[in-house]
This record gives structure tokens, C-alpha cells and sequence, in this order.
């Protein structure tokens, strides 16, 4: 006894000195931080963004939800820090205005803005002092047509500060190529528009003018041009510096290895030094004499005697008024009358009787304790088991689903209710009680004027036994409801063990703020307040929100000796204090906190003390307590005089000598102690593996042994073992005890001299980081003292982890005050950042700061935290602000991959011969003798031009064109006669108006018709080599018209062919705005002459070039390719041989004309075969989405080809018209080969959808295959008509990262399924060779697809002829295996793979599978990263993300969301697509940019313009709604 009464004074003496340690630790860690660079970048926000609210926000009144359970604010300001520790952002203005494409869907070309005289980066400003900056052009990254860079490392993750010379050796070498990279890019070159070699580049195209004026101003501090260049170069600078420790120097790739890095064992971790813990034992309960028998006893007491108009509860009204108050007589009354009527008549409508025994909902508000404590009562003398609820207010309640299953599972199906509280509840149009999801039905009773029971009815007094009392329910952190099952003797020996504990007396007034439907509350207020025969005051929660001082008042009024609070009933007295001058607490004994367990109680508690002690509050008379639903009471400080002798409570500062999660050396953690309660036994058990007895200087889970605790959980038989049925275990493995079972508590904490119990924390708020343990209650404490009472609205905060990259990441979540600006919000947000990392040596994932009253609440107003957990799971929170750091917390990355420069192309060959490995090499069937069998191809003339002329002759009234409109009449349809006709008086009208010469290039801007077939041959005709070109669109005429001029003049086109409505747009008003040069001569092919050609030019020699094809590439770059008549005609043998192209076939196109194999099947295939071709413009199937397959139906096509485009907008379009389809009589069964004409990886995702969707037209899936063509070859892979079915593989995502085809099973982790990409057509071969070596790879290799066929391109068209960069494009030779040979370079990756299909020549078929192109793919750490991998993860993370697109610049990823919603679901994204691209592929997401559906670029053929995007988003023209900075 001496020794702990020692021990309790050197704590008290010790309270004083360390009441605001965590106070002093905050700001001792932000003074670390004011010498370091705060250049952190404020992420940009569009204003609308800063202003829109949620729909349901205006419903949300601040003054009926603003309060707090689960969180309050901490007592101390750091006013001294607000100047001097906060992080601005850059506020320069731009002189560029931003530009919104009219049609963004159309590929624009974005050259550079001409250099300004300032030049140089951008200043970046800091906190405490003024910028002087210039003002530079934006920043332009162009690498696709120059020479190829070193690829910088990227820089190390900040994750610890470290002086030693190795590591500032390496941070200085991965950030050299870094400032290499930037200071280039300061003085840049425009972009290359006609070439994608790397050598001398001809003069830019003009610039492109704006568009639009942004109306984005500055709002409070932030600025509405947001300098992406700037911002950027601020997100480098923070990630320079490392500030935890450097990676392990090993590769991680398996799971099992990325699990063992994110729980790294810490060798400096302190062990248990100590002996084996010994439980501590309570006193002996000294029943006090006069106690009454039971609980129910005690209402036939109280209620029965000469006393029974002594009053038991007294409820304040919404004015703060005392209005209704309820006697022990009419407690005693009211009760009998419902055990009554529950028993024999359920309400008098016979609806039928309960048993003894049943469960019984109980659901009143919190207003009305009178009501609940009769039914209570009531239900306990008639032997039901009463499980109190939570009134449902809507279908949406946070949990209400949770509760529904409760009460299904306890057999739930009567439920009491008041009759005001039943006419609130939601009813349908009929009157009853709508359907809760998950609630089981019920039949409601109400409890208010009910009959008399005659008097002679009378219910049996039962005694304590080991039967149901009442059932209580609880919530894990998950959200999950359990319902704790207390029996009828251990309720009756808590209500003992608090009457002696708290020394309740007969008589004595008390005011009780909580819940008195579970917990605490229902505890105090409710059981032992009628076991002894007080009086309770209840303040209900509506009167605290509007007066917080009322509970004091209460005790003023009544003299209350006892107050039952929680630490933020604390914080809101002191906030009140115009009401404190008439506040006596003299009377007050016990002032018993609740929630005493939390750390950050401890100073709302002591500053309580420190205000209220001149108005008589006694220091002994706070006393916290610790509780749990499953253990109860577990301990209580004792209330009682002061001085050495007093049990009080203290705060220790955890040092060393303490081994759990917080308390490690130099960490703060606030340790709370209480005295063991009476009769029980409590110990310390591991939190993890076995239930070992802990230490006495290890910290664990605390777990009781007594009578006063609870039984089971309802119906959860194996976690009723688990946590009512422990048996803990000594270090031999041997149960502390065989006579009794220990109760989880679920609190942590360690046992102290003298039986006094220390918590430190709970087990649903524990959160194992990197291998140590915290405790949100610590997080949140540490975050409530930077500045709360400027910042966090009403101390409403969040804390909460979630497992990304196999281990957890913290989420901090925290309402801020309304009045606060960005970038005051950002400030804090730095300042947070730094006190967590500097206290707890743990960084925060994600900080999020989201609107007053925004975060779902509990019924009495706290912050549900599984639903704030959910929404921001699924991104449904709206938060203002975020700030993303997986910098920081991210630690268990891959290692860097490291590429072995000293093993050459040689000697990667020999090591895959040894290993038995296929070298990459397919090819398709030979040409030669298909030719020589062929009569009709002996017969026909050798160029394109000479066939059309010769099926003239021969089959002059065959139709061969077929235009359609959008209501599937014909437009217009020519027969071989009538379009030669027309060609020639095409060629007629270039010699005499535009005096054409032999070679001379002309433009043919025409829409999609057959006057572009026309004037294409025309031009043949006449030697003229054509220039197919995209008219300008009305709608975007100033930006498109600027894309027309430069490829005018890039293929210096000398005449222009056109119609008059395209003529007119040409040199329309909006023309102005381009660069001012003239257009070369414009001639309207509407009015031909009606002359013959004396003759046709035929070209002397196969080489002689036929056309131009112009095209934007995916990567953004214009590129020009020259096809010569050898070419043309190879390449319509080849597409005729494959896909069996003969006169009688119908082939339907859906295709835009202008360039690569939509050109060829437009403009010469039919031609060439003789076969009637279908023309849909594409344009038309946008107007009238069933168009294309209508007519695919109607004319009976066999053959058709489309567009990414055009697939998904028939899925998209008709996914509910498939019946509608159907009675129309549109059958696709007819269909034996749908081909999707595009340049990038198959979508299989689409495909698939589209077989599965209009299957029920009778589509085969067979049907659908996708071909590949790129700019060296428009028409590598084609599926034919009697080629093998297409091939899927699935293969290992983190292989590809490194360059090898590792196939898997399907359904496999981290698996992606490849679909083959066409079949080769006939006299094609590629091999597949590694990019940088040329070195030939093998089939388990991913490389770049290396194609030789006679209708390769002749090379690229440059303005300067040829300068001799284009023969490592077209030449190429391997420097391995057979080196004679020569081949052009696709740009694309892929892969080869020998299938078991069998061709038509008996070989076994070779698929070719495209990954991705070359120029595209992201370099990061070492590894290839594919966007349209990232890309598909990012499009599943959200349902609300509608298009996307990722690239990278100067090491960081950047990811391009289009949002399909409102604008205050833009942050919503930010976080999730982070955490989803980091699970997904080991990655971390630099910038984040959301924008409006359209923004993202899209081809003619429906592929992403990735590059494209990427200059519009440095030249700051991309209109962004957000743009995050991830730290």
C-alpha cells in the first residue's frame, strides 16, 4: 500500500508538469521545420470548384448537426506558428491565356507559343518572404521527334533525413540527369511536325491562337492561371531531398516480398525486459446494506413506498426548460401497463403475444429518456430482452443496414416506439412503415396510452440469473454491429460494483449528458440511477448544441453531486463563456468522463480543471473511466479527497521502458490510469499470435475476469470464443487460469503498482504502418494541436488507415471552419504533416479537409467512422481540400530496375539458343504463287489508276460506290463508268485551271464522300500526286483550320481541290486569327468540265510515288508517309488475297477516309477487287447510331470494317435497343468478319462487349477481330476470311514492366489479357527486335515489331526531301540473325507467339500481339509502364471517370481524368486514383489533373492522342477543374 500511494503522488506531482507535453512536442516539431524550404505547391482549383456544394449539403443545417462523439478539439493554440510555418503557393500571372477546343475530340496540333524575352524557370515563391520572378513561356516537352535522352533515374522517395556521404552520393546522382533535363528544357525547340528522326528539323507551323478567355480569377490567395511549369518544378524540389531511410537494396517483385518490405523489422525496436505480468486482483465487494435484490426490485421499491413520489428522471425541452418529469410511482406504473400489454394483447389489436424470453427493439430519440426507461423496465418485469436502437430517419442512415441485421439475427420483430417518435419515422404513400434495407419486418408498438392491467394481475419477481437481460449493441471500425449479450447477474453485479466504486447514495442528483440507449450512459443514467434511487437530469443532445453550458447550469440548479460527461461536453463549457459567471460547481463530487481512455481527453480534462476550480470544482472529483461494451466497466479513478493518498489520474510521457506501437523512445503518448474495480481480475495479453501473458513492461490488450461483464455476442459463436472466452497463457503454454475465463476489453494498455490500470489506446484505432504500431486516438490528438480552434470546425476529425501496396496508409479526415481560404487550408495542412512525422515518425497518406457538417454522423452528432471510412473508399466524401503524400509513406516500393549495359545483342541470342527459346520471327503466306494461279490478276493492269480504267471498259455499269446518309437512303452510288468519268473531268479541270504538273502534290479537302474517290484518281490521271486532308470543322474552325494549313503546307501542296461549302469555311471570318499567309490556289470541283482526258499518265516505274498520307499519331506527332504505286497495288493484292475480295462481295466501311488502311479501303481496294463497298461517314452513325449495323443488315455484308470510335457508340448508343433492333429485322448473322481498324492495342474490354451485346442479332463472336497497321505499314495484321479465330492471352503484368511475355492463367493475379492483333496478310514478315540494340528477341521477349512487306512506305515526306533520317525507320537491319535482310520500324511493342491453330497453307499460325507504342510507354525507376494499362486501372477506380489518359514528364506520372459529374466530386478522384495505380503497379502517381468529358484527344479512329494532351497540359491550356500535387 505504501508503494502505490508513492507511486500515485509522484504522478500527481508529475500532472502538472506535463499537462501540455503534447502541446510542447507540437510546436518544438513545426520549429524543426521553419528552416527548411516550404515550397510546396498549392494544387490549382477552378473557382466554380471552390464554391459548388454537394446537393445534399444545403439540406444539412449547421445548427442541428454540428457536434461531436468520437472526436473534440484540444485546449491549446499555437498562435506563434501561423506566420512563420506555413507553405505558400505560387501566384504569378500568365500571359497565355488557356484554350477550350470547340470540338476536343478532334486531333489539334499544338506547337508552342513563341519564347518570351524573360526566359528562365519560374520563381517560386515561399512563405515568409516576396517574389521577384520573371514570367517564361510555358514549358513544351518534346521528345518524340528528336534525338532519344538518357532516361533519368527517378528521385528517391522522401523518406528519412540522412547525412551519410553514400546516400547524398546517390541522391546527387539520380538528380543530376534530373536538372540536366530541366535546364534543357528551358530553351526549347518547337516540335517537329513532319518527322519523327531525330535530325534537323524544318520550321515550326505557326501557333495556334486561343480560343477562349479563362474567367478563372484569383480566389482568396490561389490563382486562377496556375503555371503548371511552376508548380511542377515545386513538386520536384520537394521530392529532391529524402527523408526516410533508402530503399532496400534488393528487387521486390512477388507479393511475399512486398509484404516482407512493407514490415520491415526494426533491429533499434526495444524488447521486453521485464518479468511475466501478474494479474491484478480488485478488492472485495462490500455489498453496502439496504441495496435492493435486483434491478427490477428496486422499481417495486422506489415505486411502492412512502417515496414513490420522489422523482427517478427529469428531461430539459429544445428551450433548455425542465418540462417533463417522471416520479418512481409513475415509473412503477407506466411499466406494469406496457409488461401488461406486451404479454397478453401487443397494443389490444391482436396482432398476436409475445413469449418471455423474445427480443424487443427499442426506438426512441434522444429526447425522450422517460419513454425508453419505462419500456426498459418494463421489458425486464415481463421477461423480454430489450435491444435500444437508434431511430431510423432515413434509408440512407449511416449503419442503419448493420442494425437490420442485428435484429434480424436476434429474431427481432416487435418494436417499441413512442407515438411522436412513430409519426416521424418514413412512411410510404400508404401509411406503414417504409422497408429499411436489411431490417427484418416488424411490428410496431406504441408504448403511449395503453389500458390498465386489472389489478390483480401481477408480474413474478425473477431473480439474477444467468439469463438475457438486455442486448447492447456495438460497432467495430469496420462498421460492423455485434450485439453484446449482458446476463441478468451481471448487470445486477455492475450496478454493485458502480454503487461502491462511485459511492451513488439514495437521493443524490446527477446530470447525465450521453446516450442513455448503450454504454456510459445506459449504465449510470439508467440502471444504477433506479438501483439506488436518484434523481438523473438528462440534457439531450439538441440542448447542448445550442446552449454547451446548460449541463453546468443543471448542476447549479440542483446542486448535482455527479455529472456524467465525455471530454468534448468539456471542451464546449469552455467555449461557452459568457455563461460561466453564474456556474457553481461546488456541489459536484464525481464528475465522471466517459471516453477517459482517449489521450486527448486528458486536456480538454485538465483545462476544465484550471478554468472551473474558482467555481468550486474539486481536482479529485474528475475521474475518467475506462470501458468497453464487451467488458463493461473495466476501471474507474475513484472519486474521493485529494492529497497523497488519492487515486488519481496522470500523464506519463511513454519512454523505452515501454515496448507496443506508440510508445517507443522519443514518441509521445498520453497514458491515463485508473483503479481496478472491485472482484475483477484484469492482465495483459500480446496483441498478436497467441494470447501470451504480457510483461510488465510490454504493452497489450487489456482483458478482465469477473461477474460484471458481458456474455456473448448474439448469434457469433466463434467470436464469442475469441473474445468472452479467453484463456490467457504463460510462457510455458499453460492457461493463467483454469477456473475462469478472461472478457477482451479491446482497450491497450499495462498494469502499474498497486492494481492501477494505464490505457494508451484501443485496439479498433490501432494501426500497424511499416511495421510499428499507432493509435488513431495519438494521430488525432497530435492533429488537434496545430491551431484548432482557427482551423478544425468543432474538433470534427477523422483518423482512419487502409491497406494500398500491402501495408496500411493513414487518412486523416477533418471538417474545416467555413471562413478559411486555400491557401490557409494548405498551410495547415503542411503544418499537420510536419508535427506527424516529426512526433510520430510516420507519415500521413492522405489529408483530406472537406466542409462544415459534411462527415457522416452518429445519432448523438460524433463522426461515424466506418462511413467516413466508406465514403472516402468509394469516393463519395465531396472533400474541399486534399493533399496526397505517398512520397512519404510509401516506402516498400521496387527497387529501381537496373539495365546491364556490358551484355550485348550476341550474347542475349546465344543465351535464348541455349535456353531452347524461339526467336520472334512469323511470316505470312507467299504472293508469288498466289498471283500466277489467279487469271484474273494476270489480266488486269499493274497500277491502281490503270484498273480503274480498265473496270471502266469492262465492267462500266458495275456499281462499285454506294454513299449513305444518316437515314440510310443512298446519297450518292457510281459505277465503274460514271467514277472514272468524273476522274478525268477531276484531271481535266487540274490542267486547265490549276496547270498542273507531273509530281506536283495537290489537297483534296473533302468530307467523306465519293468526290474525294473522285479527285484522288483524278489526280492520278494526270501524274498529280493527292493529299487526302480533313476538312475543318464548324464548330472548331479556328483551331482546325490551323491543322489544315500546316499540312498544306508540310506536303507543299501546290493547288487545293474542294468543295464550295469547305471553300467557304477555308476562308471564312475565323481565318484571321491564323498566321496571315495565303492559301495556295483553291479550285471547286462542284462544277467539272464536261471533257474528256487525251490521255492517262501511267508511271514509269513501280517506285514512282502515288500518294501522301498525312496523320496526327497517337504520340501527337504529324507525320507524313510517301506510298508508291508498287506499294498501293501490293498492298490491295494483299487485303484482296486475305479477305477474299471478289466483284460479287459487299463490303461495308464505317471508316473516316483520310489516312492509313481507312484510306486504302475507301480509295483503292474496291477499286482493285471490283467489289461494291458500303460508305457510312462515321459522322452520320453519330446522328443515328443503328445506322451502320442497319445497313450491314439490310445489304447482307459479309466483310465490314470500323472504328474504336464507332464500336463504342453502338455499345453505348444501343445497349437498350437491342429488341427495338430486333423487330426492325436487323440480323447480323450475315457477318463473317467485323474488322476494327485501328493503330494501338486491341481493346478486348470493347470487343467483348459489343459480341455480347448484339449477340442476340445473331453476331458471332467470331466475328469481331481488330487489325494493325501503323504509319512505316498501314496494314500489318488483317483478320481474313478463312484465318484461325483470334487469339486472347493473359499475361503477367510485372513481367511487361520488364520487358518479358510471361504467360498466365486467366483469372491470374496481376494478369491482363492481350488480344492478337489480326492475322499476317500475305507477303508480310516481321521479326521482333529489342529497340535499343537491335538485337533480335524471342518469343518470352517484349520488343519492337520490326515489319518487311512490298507494301512497306517508301519513307517520310519532309520538307527538305530526304535528309536521311529516315532510314533507321526503313531500312533497319538486325545486328543478330540473319543482318542481310532489311525492315521497316513500327514504333510498336509486341510480342509473337506460336498458337496450336492451323492455317490455310497446314503451317501452325503465328499470332502477333501489339502492346503498346514505343514512343509512349512511361520510364519510371527503370521499368516500361504501359499508359493503356495504368489507364484501365484508373477507369475502374471511379464510376463517375468517363475517359483518361497518363504520360509522363520529368520522372513524374501524370494522370488525366475526365469527370462525367459535378464539379465538387473533382477531388473525390484524386485520392483513389492514387491508391489504385500504387496497388495495381507499384507506381507512384505524380499529378493528378481532373477535366471535363471531352478534353482528352481522340484520333478519327478513336485512339488517344496522348502526346498531344501532354503539350496542351504545359502550355496550361487544357481548362483543368483540379490539379493535384501528390508529395
Amino acid at each position: 500500500m505504501i508503494e502505490k500511494r508513492e507511486f500515485v503522488k509522484y504522478l500527481n506531482q508529475e500532472r502538472w508538469r506535463k499537462r501540455e507535453v503534447r502541446q510542447e512536442a507540437v510546436k518544438e516539431a513545426l520549429a524543426q521545420y521553419q528552416c527548411r524550404p516550404k515550397n510546396l505547391p498549392l494544387p490549382s482549383k477552378r473557382s466554380s470548384v471552390m464554391t459548388a456544394r454537394s446537393p445534399d449539403a444545403h439540406i444539412r443545417d449547421s445548427d442541428s448537426e454540428d457536434s461531436d462523439d468520437d472526436s473534440v478539439t484540444a485546449d491549446v493554440n499555437i498562435n506563434n506558428l501561423s506566420s512563420s510555418s506555413g507553405v505558400g503557393g505560387s501566384s504569378q500571372q500568365d500571359t497565355t491565356p488557356p484554350t477550350e477546343p470547340g470540338n476536343t475530340r478532334t486531333p489539334l496540333l499544338l506547337p508552342p507559343p513563341p519564347p518570351s524575352s524573360g526566359g528562365g524557370l519560374e520563381g517560386i515563391r515561399g512563405v515568409s518572404g516576396a517574389t521577384t520572378t520573371t514570367t517564361p513561356p510555358p514549358l513544351h516537352h518534346h521528345g518524340l521527334g528528336g534525338p532519344k535522352q538518357h532516361q533519368p533515374l527517378p528521385p528517391i522517395p522522401p523518406h528519412s533525413l540522412s547525412n551519410g556521404g553514400e546516400d547524398e552520393a546517390r541522391r546527387r546522382r539520380e538528380m543530376s540527369d534530373m536538372a540536366d533535363l530541366m535546364r534543357n528544357i528551358a530553351s526549347f525547340t518547337p516540335p517537329d511536325v513532319t518527322n519523327s528522326a531525330n535530325s534537323n528539323r524544318p520550321p515550326p507551323p505557326p501557333p495556334l491562337p486561343t480560343a477562349r478567355q479563362s474567367g478563372v480569377d484569383s480566389w482568396r490567395g490561389t490563382t486562377g492561371r496556375w503555371k503548371v511549369s511552376s508548380k511542377i518544378q515545386q513538386l520536384l524540389n520537394t521530392l529532391k531531398r529524402p527523408k526516410r531511410r533508402p530503399l532496400p537494396e534488393f528487387y521486390v517483385d512477388d507479393e511475399e516480398d512486398l509484404e516482407i518490405a512493407a514490415n520491415p523489422k526494426d533491429p533499434n525496436a526495444p524488447r521486453p525486459e521485464g518479468m511475466i505480468m501478474t494479474p491484478a486482483r480488485g478488492e472485495q465487494l462490500v455489498i453496502p446494506a439496504g441495496l435492493p435484490r435486483s434491478v427490477e426490485d428496486a422499481v417495486y421499491r422506489y415505486g411502492s413506498s412512502s417515496g414513490y413520489k420522489a422523482p427517478v428522471a427529469t428531461v430539459l425541452d429544445a428551450n433548455g426548460k425542465l418540462s417533463v418529469s417522471l416520479t418512481y410511482g409513475k415509473l412503477l406504473s407506466r411499466s406494469q401497463k406496457m409488461a401488461y400489454n406486451l404479454l397478453t394483447r401487443l397494443g389490444g389489436r391482436g396482432e398476436g403475444a409475445v413469449m418471455a424470453g423474445d427480443r424487443v427493439a427499442l426506438v426512441y430519440p434522444n429526447n425522450d429518456p422517460i419513454s425508453f426507461m419505462c419500456a426498459f423496465y418494463a421489458c425486464l418485469q415481463a421477461g423480454l430482452v430489450p435491444v435500444p436502437i437508434e431511430v431510423p430517419l432515413s434509408r440512407r442512415d449511416a449503419g442503419s443496414q448493420q442494425i437490420g441485421f442485428l435484429l434480424g439475427s436476434c429474431g427481432v420483430s416487435v418494436a417499441l416506439t413512442s407515438e411522436a417518435c412513430y409519426k416521424g419515422i418514413p412512411k410510404t404513400s400508404g401509411g406503414e412503415v417504409v422497408s429499411f434495407k436489411g431490417w427484418p419486418k416488424l411490428v410496431w408498438f406504441i408504448t403511449d396510452h395503453l389500458p390498465r392491467p386489472p389489478k390483480e394481475w401481477q408480474t413474478t419477481t425473477r431473480q439474477a440469473d444467468e439469463s438475457k437481460a438486455y442486448i447492447e449493441y456495438c460497432t467495430d471500425k469496420d462498421g460492423s454491429v455485434k450485439g453484446v449479450v449482458v446476463t441478468k447477474s451481471a448487470m445486477l453485479a455492475h450496478c454493485r460494483t458502480l454503487t461502491s466504486a462511485c459511492n451513488y447514495t439514495e437521493g443524490e442528483v446527477a446530470v447525465c449528458v450521453l446516450d442513455f440507449k448503450r454504454e456510459v450512459g445506459l449504465w449510470h443514467s439508467i440502471l444504477c440511477s433506479v438501483f439506488n434511487g436518484m434523481h438523473i437530469i438528462f440534457i439531450p443532445y439538441s440542448v447542448m448544441k445550442v446552449n454547451p453550458a446548460s449541463w453546468m447550469h443543471m448542476i447549479t440548479r440542483f446542486k448535482a453531486s455527479i455529472a456524467i460527461v465525455k471530454s468534448r461536453d468539456l471542451h464546449w463549457g469552455l467555449l461557452a463563456t459568457k455563461d460561466h459567471k453564474d456556474v457553481s460547481l461546488q456541489s459536484l463530487r464525481l464528475l465522471l468522463v466517459a471516453d477517459g481512455a482517449n489521450p486527448w481527453s486528458l486536456s480538454s480534462c485538465d483545462q476544465f480543471l484550471a478554468v472551473f476550480q474558482s467555481k468550486g470544482l474539486r481536482p479529485d472529483a474528475i475521474c475518467p473511466c475506462a470501458s468497453s461494451p464487451e467488458a463493461l466497466t473495466v476501471s474507474v479513478r475513484r472519486p474521493g479527497h485529494g492529497g497523497a493518498n488519492a487515486v488519481g489520474r496522470g500523464v506519463q510521457h511513454a519512454g523505452a521502458e515501454l515496448w507496443c506501437g506508440e510508445s517507443r523512445p522519443g514518441e509521445l503518448a498520453h497514458i491515463t490510469h485508473f483503479a481496478g474495480l472491485w472482484t475483477a481480475m484484469i492482465v495483459v495479453v500480446k496483441l498478436e499470435g497467441q494470447s501470451m501473458v504480457c510483461r510488465t513492461d510490454e504493452v497489450g490488450e487489456i482483458c478482465v475476469s469477473g461477474s460484471a461483464s458481458g456474455d456473448q455476442y448474439w448469434g457469433l459463436q466463434g467470436m464469442t470464443n475469441s473474445t468472452f472466452r479467453l484463456q490467457p497463457l504463460l510462457q510455458d503454454s499453460q492457461p493463467l487460469s483454469t477456473s475462469s475465463s478472461f472478457v477482451r476489453t479491446g482497450l491497450l494498455g499495462f498494469l502499474g503498482p498497486g492494481g492501477l490500470v494505464f490505457v494508451c489506446g484501443s485496439r479498433d484505432g490501432l494501426m500497424t504502418v511499416t511495421g510499428r504500431k499507432h493509435n488513431t486516438d495519438d494521430i488525432i490528438a497530435t492533429v488537434l494541436a496545430v491551431e484548432p480552434m482557427k482551423f478544425i470546425y468543432r474538433g470534427r476529425i477523422a483518423v482512419f488507415s487502409h491497406k494500398v501496396l500491402r501495408d496500411e496508409r493513414i487518412c486523416v479526415i477533418a471538417e474545416q471552419r467555413p471562413d478559411c481560404s486555400e491557401e490557409e487550408s494548405f498551410q495547415w495542412m503542411s503544418r499537420v504533416l510536419q508535427a506527424v512525422d516529426s512526433i510520430h515518425q510516420v507519415g500521413i497518406y492522405c489529408l483530406a479537409l472537406v466542409p462544415p457538417n459534411h462527415l457522416p454522423k452518429t445519432p448523438l452528432g460524433g463522426i461515424h467512422l466506418s462511413e467516413t471510412r466508406k465514403k472516402f473508399l468509394e469516393g463519395s466524401l465531396h472533400p474541399a481540400n486534399v493533399l496526397m503524400c505517398p512520397h512519404t509513406c510509401v516506402t516498400n516500393l521496387p527497387k529501381p530496375r537496373e539495365v546491364h549495359h556490358d551484355v550485348g545483342p550476341a550474347s542475349v541470342m546465344v543465351g535464348n539458343l541455349v535456353q531452347g527459346n524461339r526467336l520472334a520471327s512469323a511470316q505470312g503466306r507467299e504472293l508469288a504463287g498466289l498471283m500466277d494461279n489467279d487469271e484474273g490478276m494476270r489480266r488486269h493492269p499493274q497500277f491502281i489508276a490503270d484498273i480503274l480504267k480498265w473496270r471502266a471498259s469492262t465492267t462500266e455499269n458495275h456499281e462499285i460506290l454506294t454513299l449513305l446518309n444518316s437515314k440510310g437512303t443512298v446519297a450518292t452510288s457510281l459505277t465503274c463508268a460514271q467514277l472514272h468519268k468524273k476522274a478525268e473531268r477531276v484531271g481535266c479541270l487540274l490542267l486547265e485551271k490549276g496547270h498542273i504538273n507531273t509530281g506536283d502534290h495537290v489537297a483534296l479537302i473533302y468530307p467523306p464522300g465519293v468526290d474525294l474517290i473522285a479527285s484522288f484518281y483524278g489526280c492520278l490521271y494526270v501524274g498529280a500526286v493527292p493529299v487526302t486532308i480533313r476538312p475543318p470543322h464548324p464548330q472548331n474552325l479556328q483551331s482546325t483550320v490551323n491543322t489544315v494549313r500546316t499540312v498544306v503546307e508540310v506536303s507543299k501542296s501546290s493547288i487545293v481541290l474542294s468543295t464550295l461549302t469547305v471553300i467557304k469555311l477555308l476562308k471564312s471570318k475565323e481565318e484571321k486569327f491564323d498566321s496571315g499567309k495565303k492559301w495556295p490556289p483553291i479550285l471547286d470541283t462542284d462544277d467539272l468540265p464536261k471533257r474528256r482526258l487525251p490521255s492517262i499518265y501511267k508511271a514509269p516505274t513501280p517506285e514512282m510515288i502515288a500518294y501522301l498520307d498525312f496523320s496526327v499519331s497517337t504520340t501527337g506527332m504529324l507525320a507524313g508517309i510517301k506510298m508508291s504505286h508498287g506499294a498501293a497495288t501490293s498492298l490491295c493484292l494483299s487485303m484482296k488475297v486475305a479477305c477474299e475480295l471478289y466483284p460479287s462481295r459487299v463490303v461495308a466501311l464505317c471508316l473516316d477516309p483520310y489516312c492509313g488502311l481507312g484510306l486504302a479501303l475507301w480509295v483503292l481496294s474496291s477499286i482493285y477487287s471490283g467489289h461494291q463497298s458500303i460508305l457510312i461517314p462515321p459522322g452520320e452513325v453519330e446522328i443515328n447510331p443503328s445506322l451502320w449495323l442497319s445497313m450491314v443488315s439490310q445489304y447482307k455484308v459479309r466483310d465490314t470494317f470500323c472504328s474504336y470510335g464507332v464500336m463504342e457508340l453502338c455499345t453505348k448508343g444501343l445497349g437498350s435497343s437491342i429488341g427495338l433492333l430486333k423487330q426492325r429485322g436487323v440480323n447480323l448473322a450475315c457477318v463473317r468478319t467485323c474488322v476494327l481498324v485501328a493503330e494501338e492495342r486491341p481493346r478486348v474490354q470493347l470487343t467483348n462487349s459489343f459480341s455480347k451485346l448484339f449477340s442476340g442479332l445473331g453476331l458471332s463472336p467470331r466475328a469481331v477481330s481488330t487489325s494493325f497497321g501503323c504509319r512505316v505499314n498501314v496494314a500489318v495484321c488483317l483478320q481474313g476470311a478463312s484465318s484461325p479465330d483470334p487469339t486472347t492471352v493473359f499475361v503477367d503484368l510485372r513481367s511487361l514492366r520488364h520487358d518479358r511475355v510471361t504467360l498466365v492463367e486467366r483469372g491470374a493475379p496481376h494478369s491482363i489479357c492481350i488480344m492478337e492483333s489480326g492475322k499476317l496478310l500475305p507477303g508480310t514478315k516481321v521479326v521482333i527486335a529489342n529497340p535499343d540494340t537491335k538485337g533480335q528477341c524471342s518469343d518470352s521477349h517484349l520488343g519492337e515489331i520490326w515489319v518487311q512487306s512490298g507494301h512497306n512506305a517508301s519513307g517520310y515526306f519532309t520538307v527538305y526531301g530526304d535528309d536521311g533520317t529516315s532510314g533507321d525507320h526503313f531500312n533497319a537491319q538486325l545486328v543478330t540473325g540473319n543482318t542481310g535482310e532489311t525492315y521497316a520500324r513500327t514504333g510498336y511493342l509486341g510480342f509473337l507467339r506460336r498458337t496450336e491453330s492451323v492455317q490455310a497453307d497446314g503451317e501452325l499460325h503465328d499470332a502477333v500481339f501489339v502492346v503498346g507504342a514505343l514512343d509512349e510507354t512511361v520510364i519510371l525507376r527503370g521499368m516500361r509502364y504501359h499508359p493503356i494499362d495504368i489507364e484501365m486501372t484508373v477507369m475502374r477506380c471511379h464510376k463517375k471517370i468517363s475517359e483518361c489518359a497518363v504520360f509522363n514528364w520529368t520522372n513524374l506520372l501524370v494522370v488525366v481524368v475526365e469527370l462525367d459529374g459535378a464539379e465538387y466530386e473533382a477531388l473525390d478522384l484524386v485520392p483513389l486514383v492514387t491508391s489504385a495505380v500504387l496497388e495495381e503497379h507499384q507506381v507512384i502517381v505524380g499529378v493528378i489533373v481532373v477535366v471535363d468529358p471531352g478534353v482528352v484527344p481522340i484520333n478519327s479512329r478513336g485512339e488517344k492522342q496522348r502526346m498531344h494532351l501532354r503539350d496542351g497540359f504545359l502550355a496550361d491550356q487544357l481548362d483543368p477543374i483540379y490539379v493535384a500535387y501528390n508529395m
